[in-house]
């Protein structure tokens, strides 16, 4: 194999045609550098100094057209190996190759002789570049001696062959690994701590069936902020929230996890859902005014039928009804949480038996090749068609929507449905009211009302015995002290025996320790003393609810 040859053809070369195989040229190309730039000939113990080095007066070596391709390719750092011929021949391997491979026979073919080619996944680019005469690059593969390169395979003109030059990256290689490994870790240390922040059981109310659903973004992505929660407020009323940290990280986690505290514990107060968000609003602001996050707060009572919610920026409520049909709430929407500056409302969407909701973050429906109101409307057509228990709807909406373990966000979904009950199930749920009048006569009518709702729904005799206790006191408490129109509700579920009392007056009950001599104060206290829970909290209307509640017998 001639490889003068081939050096003409090389990128960047221009050779002389009397030097192709004469090295005698080198003196006289120095000869003829030295009298254009009038410089006197050097000796020729000089001129036979070796090639590429410079003189002791500073002359530069030999040009690159002095020397033939075997010295060029010879001197480069890198593997560099010459492959002729369809069957891709050993012609030659330079110094570097040789040391990083090992010697290579010269005329064998290189599926046979050179198997780092077919590690490193360039044996099926060779026959690609004879056809195409395009160079063709394969980055950073590994070999069985542990190194790292990068390969460009260049066809060389008229020749049919290849030149295989091999870089060798194995450093970047390490480091961009070490970078992966620290990436890695920061994104598995905020997934956990993601995790650990989000309910690790969902609370099921009597009158719900809630799952819910959250994926962190794929490998590549930062875990974000997304959160959810299930809270039983009392009464059989459930608050649902979920939202979204509009950050990525450990930081994102941390202030989602502060936040569903803060809504926890500004849901014990059973404020109204604007009132929540509210107060989220100005939290989010003070915990870090650059972690702005969206949220929507509902709640359900079983007594309305409908979710009664707020919205700071977050995406709207999806509910699809039994035959089908999907509605969408509509504003109010406020700005994001901690933007300040904003009077939140609230809104309510219907929510009747056997009727489905389904509440999510941006991360479901956003995707950059449309317009994220092109999502919601997916999401609501793959809604329509979701049958099943809630988990089977939530895994129905992900997989329809096509969120895969590679999606670039992270996705949470809180899927509510209210059953629709009947046979023996719909003789565990029942509901009667009595509208009282004021009077002395008020609180024997209610405890005339409970004996016989009580002993109608098949009690024991103890749990109805104190169902009309509660109802006593809880009816005396609201003729003192409150005002008219007065409302007496009794509900029992598969779980527990609700009583509640309404009237107009705003102002919550406490329990207090009264002195022995007082003739009043001892109501809340008798109530908390018998009953299972008790709360109250102010109606939208105006006015209060008392309430108490009574595990039942399994």
């Amino acid at each position: 194999m001639n490889f003068t040859r081939w050096s003409a053809r090389l990128p960047g070369t221009q050779r002389r045609a009397a030097a192709r195989d004469d090295r005698s040229s080198v003196p006289a190309a120095r000869a003829e550098y030295a009298r254009t730039e009038g410089t006197p000939a050097q000796p020729d113990d000089a001129a036979q100094a070796p090639s590429g080095a410079e003189t002791a007066e500073g002359l530069p070596g030999p040009a690159l057209d002095d020397l033939s391709a075997r010295e060029i390719l010879g001197r480069l750092p890198a593997p560099v190996a010459l492959l002729h011929g369809p069957d891709h021949r050993v012609a030659y391997v330079n110094d570097a190759y040789e040391a990083a491979f090992g010697p290579r026979p010269s005329g064998a073919p290189a599926a046979e002789a050179m198997p780092e080619l077919d590690r490193l996944s360039v044996l099926p680019l060779l026959d690609q570049v004879l056809r195409s005469g395009t160079p063709r690059t394969v980055k950073s593969r590994r070999t069985a001696e542990g190194g790292s390169y990068t390969v460009t395979c260049t066809p060389i003109a008229g020749e049919d062959g290849v030149l295989v030059y091999a870089a060798d990256v194995t450093d970047h290689a390490e480091a961009a690994e070490r970078l992966r490994t620290s990436e890695r870790r920061h994104r598995e240390t905020a997934v956990t701590l993601q995790r650990s922040l989000l309910p690790q059981e969902l609370e099921q109310p009597d009158d719900l069936r809630i799952a819910a659903t959250y994926q962190p973004g794929g490998t590549d992505a930062a875990v974000g902020g997304d959160w959810y929660d299930v809270i039983t407020l009392g009464a059989g009323r459930t608050a649902l929230v979920i939202g979204d940290v509009m950050g990525r990280g450990v930081r994102a986690a941390a202030v989602m996890g502060q936040l569903r505290t803060a809504v926890r514990a500004y849901a014990r107060l059973d404020l109204p859902p604007h009132e929540v968000i509210q107060l989220l609003d100005v939290l989010a602001a003070e915990i870090d005014a650059s972690q702005i996050a969206t949220c929507v707060y509902a709640v359900h009572d079983p007594n309305e039928g409908q979710l009664v919610y707020a919205s700071a920026g977050h995406l709207p409520i999806l509910v699809r009804d039994e035959d089908g049909t999907v509605h969408r709430a509509a504003d109010p929407t406020g700005p994001p949480l901690g933007t300040g500056g904003w009077v939140h409302t609230s809104g309510t969407i219907a929510l009747p038996p056997g009727s489905t909701a389904v509440l999510y973050t941006d991360g479901l429906v956003e995707r950059r090749s449309e317009d994220i109101d092109e999502g919601v409307a997916s999401l609501a057509r793959a809604l329509s068609g979701a049958k099943g228990s809630p988990q089977v709807v939530c895994d129905r909406l992900i997989r329809s929507l096509g969120v895969t373990a590679e999606h670039d966000d992270d996705v949470a979904v809180l899927v509510v449905q209210h059953p629709a009950r009947t046979g023996a199930d719909a003789e565990l749920f029942h509901n009667a009211a009595l509208d009282l009048l004021g009077g002395i006569e008020a609180a024997p009518r209610a405890r005339a009302f409970a004996t016989g709702v009580l002993s109608s729904w098949r009690f024991p005799v103890e749990l109805r015995d104190l169902g009309v206790l509660a109802t006593s006191e809880l009816v005396a408490n609201s003729l003192q002290h409150g005002t008219p129109p007065m409302r007496l509700g009794l509900r029992r579920t598969d779980r527990r025996l609700i009583i509640e009392v309404t009237d107009g007056d705003d102002h919550l009950p406490r329990r207090r320790q009264a002195e022995p001599a007082d003739e009043a104060g001892r109501g809340i206290s008798i109530i908390a003393s018998i009953a299972t829970s008790w709360g109250s909290r102010r109606t939208p209307g105006g006015g209060k609810a008392v309430w108490c509640e009574f595990s039942l017998p399994q």
